[in-house]
């Protein structure tokens, strides 16, 4: 029973490290960063936001081109990037605070990895892995709608822990679990 106790309060520990990571406060919150090499909410681990816009393709940043906004740290491959985005660092955020786009659109702020990415309309979208870009480009439009409205709605200013938590056990009406999704794709490849 100790043992079991002594697990729990190590989950809900590491846990909490990552909810102080996961949501700074500011009005860019929650966002997909992580407590890294002095940056205590370093976004997509230190990959260059501007290079998606400039070069599109992501690059990893350097600690020496660093820019905190709204308590979030970037970094950028170089000192251009850099000044870019401290000359309009709006333009260049991740939508949804950089989780996967695919995620938000079931209200749960989770995943997100700087190398599955997509650009609709000028905005950066970044995705838990290419089974969720995926599934997501199965509606493109539909699942930026619902997106947004799960981030307007619930997400956005909140806890990224308890609303991921939430949004787990209290699926939303149009929930597609991820087999549901995978067969849906493999039919969309089919027919080319």
């Amino acid at each position: 029973m100790k043992s079991l106790f002594a697990a729990i309060i190590l989950v809900l520990t590491l846990n909490g490290c990552a909810m102080i990571a996961q949501n700074p406060g500011q009005k860019y919150s929650p966002v997909n960063a992580t407590a890294e090499d002095g940056a205590p909410h370093l976004m997509l681990k230190g990959h260059d936001v501007v290079a998606y816009f400039t070069k599109n393709t992501q690059l990893i940043g350097k600690p020496e081109f660093s820019s905190r906004y709204q308590d979030v740290d970037f970094r950028f491959a170089s000192a251009e990037h850099k000044a870019l985005f401290d000359q309009a660092p709006e333009k260049y955020l991740p939508q949804f605070g950089g989780y996967c786009a695919n995620g938000i659109a079931y209200g749960i702020p989770w995943g997100g990895d700087a190398d599955t990415w997509l650009m609709i309309d000028g905005n950066l979208y970044i995705f838990g892995g290419q089974g969720s870009k995926d599934a997501f480009e199965l509606d493109p439009a539909g699942n930026l709608a619902l997106a947004n409205k799960y981030w307007t709605e619930e997400i956005a200013g909140s806890n990224s822990f308890i609303q991921r938590s939430k949004r787990l056990i209290f699926r939303v009406p149009h929930y597609k679990s991820g087999d549901d999704l995978s067969k849906e794709i493999a039919a969309k490849k089919a027919k080319g």
